[in-house]
């Protein structure tokens, strides 16, 4: 599995990647940020909490407003785009690496985001005690050589708070099918450009390709071959962004097809717009 590797330079903390940043605390020099550009595929896992106000992220493509008492998180692979306009919010930003969830002890599949959802909203006495974890990994991180396992159990603490969350409302959801549904997106993510059969995929997760049908269906929506093609998509407007000099062809055997003519016509066939004329957009 792939390892996602937070940008040394940006760490707050001798022993760890983390970095947390608040409206007075931990915003990154012109310098930095021109360095990374209007947009950045994140290496990292990204979390936005919104006490009182307003704020706004866009994440491949997409613009999410967050309020009051709501959480934006943003997964390793994602194009975020850089804030255009200033936060009208308390707000805390913090984001980490895989070595630091490799170091806890709680295991949080929020992070995998099966529910296909990437803003959760907080009861007032819950906003407030992930507020305070906040402040307390502010605090850590304002000195570089804090112990790096007092932020972890801090971070601990947080994440599992949030994965609470994310789960309350769907509850419907048994653990064994959740699961599998983890499995799969696990598999999708580091099989992806190998374009994997769906017998394959459901004969590695011990089902049969009904059984498998029927929990990525529950849990997304789609079937499994549609969530395929909709990642690959995905991956291609990413890549498409970064690279923006990269050949229709180039693109296509690198996602894993073998004909060019035919990824273009699926691209157009899932976003509505032909390769050139998403190309023509970025360029404006």
């Amino acid at each position: 599995m792939r390892r996602h590797t937070f940008p040394e330079n940006l760490s707050q903390n001798k022993g760890l990647s983390i970095r947390i940043v608040s409206p007075e605390f931990g915003h990154v020099s012109p310098e930095s940020a021109a360095h990374y550009g209007s947009a950045q595929r994140l290496p990292y896992y990204f979390l936005l909490f919104v006490l009182h106000g307003n704020s706004q992220e866009v994440i491949d493509g997409e613009t999410i407003e967050v309020g009051k008492h709501e959480l934006f998180f943003a997964l390793p692979h994602q194009l975020r785009q850089l804030a255009t306009i200033r936060h009208s919010a308390n707000y805390y930003k913090l984001g980490f690496d895989d070595e630091c969830l490799s170091r806890l002890p709680g295991k949080f599949p929020f992070l995998l985001n099966p529910l296909n959802q990437q803003k959760i909203s907080f009861p007032p006495d819950a906003a407030l005690r992930l507020w305070s974890t906040f402040k307390i990994l502010d605090e850590l991180l304002r000195t570089a050589d804090n112990d790096p396992e007092l932020i972890l159990a801090y971070l601990n603490s947080l994440l599992t708070e949030i994965n609470a969350a994310y789960f309350v409302m769907h509850k419907k959801h048994t653990a064994g099918n959740l699961d599998k549904f983890l499995g799969f997106k696990l598999f999708v993510e580091d099989h992806l450009t190998n374009q994997p059969a769906i017998t394959e995929i459901a004969e590695k997760l011990a089902l049969s390709t009904d059984g498998l049908y029927r929990i990525v269906k529950q849990h997304s929506g789609v079937s499994p071959k549609a969530f395929i093609t909709d990642r690959l998509i995905m991956e291609a407007r990413r890549r498409m962004y970064n690279h923006q000099n990269t050949s229709v062809k180039e693109l296509a055997f690198e996602l894993g097809f073998n004909d060019p003519g035919y990824f273009s016509r699926l691209f157009k066939k899932v976003t509505g717009k032909t390769i050139a004329s998403f190309y023509r957009d970025l360029s404006l």
